[in-house]
């Protein structure tokens, strides 16, 4: 079920909420000529508008269709929370892209980016709470959830500094499982907890790792975890059969290698490093998603709106 975009119309935005409106209706386009139809998507209440009411919440779309003025109304108790969760280690800045908005060569950042604000535009139909945490090697911001519009651009703020590209010379390696171990005890309220990671680990210790996303579980929040790689460089090590100088983004270490030389023992590790962490979230009841950033983005905006439904 591809999201069907208007790609020209997307490359004209330079604003992210603004591209995350596209994707969405796209999506939702897909949705209502898909087997995944009976999805509600649309979730704003209407009343009709009184004289000397404020004119923002109008909904100009019904108003032309019907000619008449209705408000759309928001309850000050949401329905769910959701803590959005992004890793901004140097290694999610893979492959380098000089344009963060062209969504035909994206890097793991960009893609994790783009997905989340999809996410905060689908939430915002549902009037439903967001909050965003940022994380590297320490947790460098935590907002909690809330529906009203200044915050919700403000994390759409935050987000847009996100894809600007980073200094070659600044490195940030990642440090998920204290990051994420303090999120757990900062996210008070039970949320549905949406992470976007490659979830490459400085720390050799998994365990911690796996400890920390158990954290999560225990202080009862649901969570999803979107494992966001570049699948075919990444996973697959598909590159040409000649030498290359691989550069470690987070450490800046250096090895020249032809890639045939080593493939078959990396793929193999890599295979086993993500069986490991989707045993260990299976055990857990976390979902796990492989977020290629090579495929478009429906394959992550439905299983939160799968997961999403059965929260009620």
């Amino acid at each position: 079920m591809p999201v069907n975009i208007n790609r020209e119309k997307i490359q004209q935005f330079g604003n992210l909420e603004l591209l995350a409106k596209q994707v969405v209706e796209g999506f939702i386009t897909g949705l209502h000529k898909s087997p995944f139809h009976g999805f509600s998507v649309e979730f704003a209440e209407h009343k009709q508008y009184n004289k000397g009411e404020p004119v923002r919440h109008v909904d100009w779309k019904l108003f032309a269709k019907t000619d008449k003025m209705y408000i759309k109304t928001y309850e000050e108790e949401t329905n769910l929370r959701c803590q959005i969760v992004i890793d901004k280690s140097s290694s999610m800045y893979f492959p380098l892209t000089e344009d963060p908005y062209n969504l035909d060569s994206q890097n793991k950042m960009s893609f994790s980016v783009h997905c989340a604000a999809s996410i905060i535009e689908l939430l915002k139909r549902q009037r439903d709470a967001v909050g965003l945490s940022v994380f590297g090697e320490k947790v460098d911001l935590h907002t909690n959830a809330r529906s009203t519009m200044v915050h919700q651009r403000m994390v759409y703020s935050e987000m847009e500094k996100l894809l600007q590209p980073r200094p070659e010379e600044e490195k940030v390696q990642t440090n998920a499982a204290e990051a994420l171990h303090i999120i757990a005890e900062n996210v008070h309220k039970r949320s549905l907890v949406v992470i976007f990671s490659d979830m490459m680990n400085s720390s050799d210790d998994q365990d911690e790792l796996f400890s920390a996303l158990q954290h999560l579980k225990h202080k009862k929040h649901e969570v999803i975890l979107f494992h966001v790689a570049d699948y075919a460089k990444e996973l697959d090590f598909d590159f040409e059969h000649k030498s290359y100088q691989f550069i470690d983004m987070e450490t800046g270490q250096e090895v020249k290698v032809n890639p045939n030389e080593i493939k078959g023992s990396y793929v193999e590790a890599m295979k086993a490093h993500k069986k490991e962490l989707y045993l260990k979230c299976a055990q857990f009841k976390i979902d796990f998603v492989e977020a290629d950033i090579n495929k478009d983005f429906s394959h992550v905006l439905l299983p939160y709106l799968i997961k999403r439904g059965k929260m009620g």
